[in-house]
Parts: structure tokens; sequence; C-alpha cells
């Protein structure tokens, strides 16, 4: 028998529908992903704590669940929105359906929403906070619990799902180089990647003192993705600025995008609702080809036409065609860069996983150029 629930937001829209997943109320940022299939991979991306995403897709749990597309040890966002859960789920990989995933993990659902409506609305208003619950709350009530949560503005949550202790991620083959990698919620397929190109990754909790970053000795540093304001995670930026010094290769992703543009003295802002899909356009400047890209945040660093203000040493090589974010920096004398994207691209398409070859090229270049040295 089907259960009634309501979304409602901060401003006091609601959007009813039936309850879907484990039961209770559920408190977040309301945002949105474009992105058509990969719904498990997005459930468990760390990037998506604290948050309600809502699919705009509207068919969402058609080939269930599996244990091979997870992204971290379990789903991460704090509720789910859809539009229509199929009554039954088909592919050979599925090892159950959507619905007993999300009771399972606790996640609180709703289904049968007018996610279009949610969508526009967000897209016109920005994202807000909200809370998914029983069609029977008083919603007066639960409209000032919404707005007595916390702005994502501010919020430091990369601590929060990184990792307590350090592990190792073994290469596929041969050992070619030790990488370091700063998890602010790394998503596994990023390690996968890396170990595919012979890198020993060592995974180091968000809170790694910078002497231990640079004392490791490592042959490259990769800056991860994560949730919440990249300005409330300044303890990163004397790490990056310290490391890349001594000419080690450093490659950021999403909030590692962002922290080394503040390392090297850029802002960062909120956007007005994000970019949260599988289909963005992004150009490469340096010789105009355009890359369908994978991404999932709701900061970004300030530029304008000049480059990047206040950060002279960076140098913008990717721009978002949307809306003409910064989407790609480099240094102009250190082996650094970072992108704005998910190149891992889980879900999304593979037109960015050049990158991940960038990293171990700078790494064997520096690795050439100490034997010259010596």
């Amino acid at each position: 028998m089907p259960h009634p629930a309501v979304l409602i937001l901060e401003d006091g829209r609601a959007f009813r529908g039936e309850a879907y997943g484990a039961r209770g109320t559920a408190f977040g940022e309301v945002v949105f992903n474009t992105s058509m299939t990969g719904y498990q991979e997005v459930l468990t991306d760390p990037s998506y704590s604290g948050q309600i995403v809502t699919m705009t897709y509207p068919l969402i749990g058609n080939y269930g669940v599996n244990a091979e597309d997870e992204e971290s040890a379990g789903p991460q966002v704090a509720g789910f929105v859809l539009h229509e859960a199929p009554p039954a789920y088909s592919n050979w990989r599925a090892a159950e359906s959507l619905d007993a995933y999300l009771q399972r993990h606790g996640v609180i659902a709703i289904s049968g929403v007018d996610t279009r409506a949610l969508t526009r609305h967000i897209r016109s208003l920005g994202s807000m906070r909200g809370a998914i619950a029983p069609a029977e709350v008083d919603a007066d009530e639960l409209v000032g619990q919404i707005r007595a949560q916390p702005q994502m503005a501010g919020l430091d949550l990369a601590c929060g799902v990184s990792t307590d202790e350090r592990y190792r991620v073994p290469p596929a083959g041969e050992t070619r180089y030790r990488v370091l990698a700063y998890d602010f919620g790394v998503k596994s397929h990023s390690l996968k990647l890396l170990a595919q190109r012979g890198c020993e990754v060592t995974v180091l909790p968000a809170t790694t003192p910078t002497e231990e970053i640079v004392a490791a000795g490592a042959d490259g540093l990769f800056v991860s993705n994560g949730p919440g304001d990249p300005e409330a995670v300044g303890h990163a930026l004397d790490a990056i600025r310290a490391l890349s010094g001594t000419g080690t290769p450093v490659f950021g992703i999403c909030l590692g995008h962002q922290l080394i543009a503040r390392a090297f003295g850029a802002e960062t802002y909120k956007l007005k609702y994000g970019h949260r899909g599988g289909n963005h356009p992004v150009r490469r400047l340096s010789d105009g080809a355009v890359e369908i890209t994978a991404q999932n945040h709701g900061f970004a660093v300030r530029g304008d036409e000049g480059g990047i203000p206040g950060a002279p040493e960076l140098q913008v090589t990717h721009m978002n065609l949307n809306d003409g974010t910064v989407e790609g920096l480099q240094h102009r004398e250190r082996p650094v860069f970072s992108v704005q994207y998910h190149p891992e691209a889980a879900p999304g398409p593979h037109d960015s996983r050049y990158l991940f070859d960038r990293f171990v090229d700078e790494m064997e270049r520096r690795a050439r150029g100490m034997q010259v040295d010596a």
C-alpha cells in the first residue's frame, strides 16, 4: 500500500509523492542531476553528502543495483527524489531493486514527484534547503526546521566523508609511480584509473598534516573531489603549495580544483544551482576541442576575461560553454593542473580520461629530469 510523502522547500513550495526507500524525515540541500543512467554512482558519490538529489530523467531504478557500481562504501546522499520508480527491474548484473537498496542503507526517498516542475523551480530560484517527510507532517513546523538547517556555504563536509585511516590501492601490474591521494570524498573509479596506469596509490585522510605529505616523497599528489564549501577546507592549501614547490606534479578535480585555485590566491563562490549531470559541454582552450563532461559541484572558481583575479600564476585551460565558468586551470611554472569536472566519469562520458594520462606524463617528465640532474 502506498505511503504518501512530501518534499518541502525552505520557501514553502511543496511537491507531493509516495514514500520510497526508507521511511522518515530527511533534511538537505535540494539539487538536481541530469544524468540518464548511473543513479547508483550518483547515490554513492561522497560529493553529494548533505544533499537531497533530484534525478531529472523520469525512470530511475529500472536496471536495479549491484556491488560493482559503488563509488564509495555506500550511499552518501541525504535523500533521493525521482519521478517514476518502475515496478520491476531488469539487468544481468543486478543484485537487488533500488527500493530495497535504499531501505537497506536507510536512505529516505520520494517517488511520483513532478521533477520537471521541481527542477524549473530550482533553476529559477537557486538550490535551497528542503526535507522529505511523511505527507501528514505539519508543513509550517517542517519549514521552520528546514530553515534552521545550516546553509551549504561555509560548510566543511569533506572531513566527514574522508577516510579515517590511510590505505593503499595496489597498481594493476608493476608499480611505475607512487601517488598520494588527498581524500576529500574520493570516488573509487578515480583510484581505479590511477591503478590501471601503474600507480600505487596511498589514500590519505583529509586532516593529514602538510609535513607528512611532503616527507612521503611521492611521485605525485592527486587532490580529490568532495562536498561542501572549498573556503572551509583551508588546511589543504599549505600542502598543495608545499608539495608543488618541490616540483611534484599535482592533479586536482572538482573540490580539488577549487582548493588548488585557492592555494594560489583565487577566490571561489557558490553557483545559483550548480552543475550536476553527465552532459556538460566544456571547451579545451589549447585546441578548441569540446569535451562532454560529467559534473557535480555547487561552487566555482572566480574568473574574468583577464584570467583568475588574485592568482596570476594560474592560467585558464577549460571553459564551460553553458555559462562561461572556469572549468580548468594550470600553473604557469609548476606541474600543477586541475579541472572542475569529473574525468573519471562514473557515471558519464569518457572524453576527459586523458587527464589521468597527462598526470602520469607529468610524473614521467619529472622522473626523467631527476635522472638527468643526477
